[in-house]
């Protein structure tokens, strides 16, 4: 477990904060900002394992069942990319915000029934908390969450995917995003024929933020990855409050969406049961450390 909270931490952090990112990028679709999000992250990612010369060790260790993994780990994050850029800069942050309190659920649903982890009972009443929570948001918004649902279960799936991974951090994401490179650079393609195509076209201020979206990919990414294999799902799932906690901050206090108070009310029931999980948890993680020993 040792440096996977601050790595989940990282993780969610910086995408609690992406709403503002990517609304800066609004003269590019979202299929355009998702295109660049893969292509730039695998230069910078071949960048970074060239220079460690560890290129080399990933082609020897590729075999049919890993490419089929990472393959499957690419399509799920390729959909909740899309869906995700989509959400923000059409004026639905906050209801991305709601796929991303329902994740933690689907992360503790999966931990429980794939991976026949287990939780004490007062875990059970914080989930149940944070359930209800997500169960009154649905209800309370004004359109049906499809959004919502497509984020939290391609994620929830993606991180189940990555937690079984055997590659490191870096070289999963390098191998996830030359496996989605080329129809990547054949949207940018498609989009620049038909005269859709933003970088190059708008500004040079917009070229290096479509740019910079590598780093600002795999960051978050590997950190992810990273704390994916250190901690259990439900823990993994409930630090993933985070994100939306700020998204929704974000969704409400500075890109000025509107929140009526049933709204808030659901929030307010899935924080509560943040904080009964997290509490359950970390007296769990001290019951279980073994005493120290007394030497005379």
């Amino acid at each position: 477990m040792t440096g996977g909270v601050p790595a989940a931490l990282l993780a969610y952090g910086l995408w609690g904060l992406m709403p503002l990112y990517f609304r800066l990028m609004a003269p590019a679709s979202a299929l355009e900002v998702v295109a660049h999000r893969v292509v730039w992250s695998l230069v910078l990612l071949l960048a970074v394992l060239g220079a460690s010369r560890q290129l080399a060790g990933l082609r020897h260790r590729l075999s049919a069942p890993l490419l089929a993994r990472f393959a499957l780990a690419a399509l799920l994050v390729s959909i909740n990319w899309v869906t995700y850029v989509w959400s923000v800069t059409h004026g639905h942050a906050l209801d991305a915000s709601l796929g991303y309190f329902l994740l933690p659920l689907v992360n503790v649903g999966l931990g429980v029934l794939v991976l026949g982890e287990r939780l004490s009972r007062a875990e059970w009443i914080g989930v149940a908390l944070a359930a209800a929570g997500v169960a009154w948001l649905g209800w309370a918004s004004p359109r049906f969450p499809w959004v919502a649902l497509v984020l939290a279960f391609s994620f929830g799936l993606y991180g189940l995917v990555k937690k079984r991974a055997t590659l490191a951090a870096a070289e999963g994401m390098a191998l996830e995003t030359a496996l989605i490179a080329v129809p990547a650079l054949a949207v940018l393609v498609w989009l620049g024929t038909r005269g859709e195509l933003a970088f190059g076209h708008v500004s040079r201020g917009l070229d290096a933020l479509l740019i910079s979206t590598g780093l600002m990919t795999t960051v978050p990414l590997v950190a992810f990855a990273y704390a994916a294999q250190r901690l259990s799902m439900a823990a993994l799932g409930m630090l993933q409050y985070i994100s939306p906690s700020l998204q929704f901050a974000l969704g409400v206090f500075v890109l000025h969406e509107p929140m009526e108070p049933r709204r808030l009310a659901g929030f307010i029931t899935v924080w509560a049961g943040l904080v009964v999980f997290s509490a359950a948890a970390l007296a769990k993680r001290r019951r279980s450390r073994p005493a120290p020993s007394l030497k005379a």
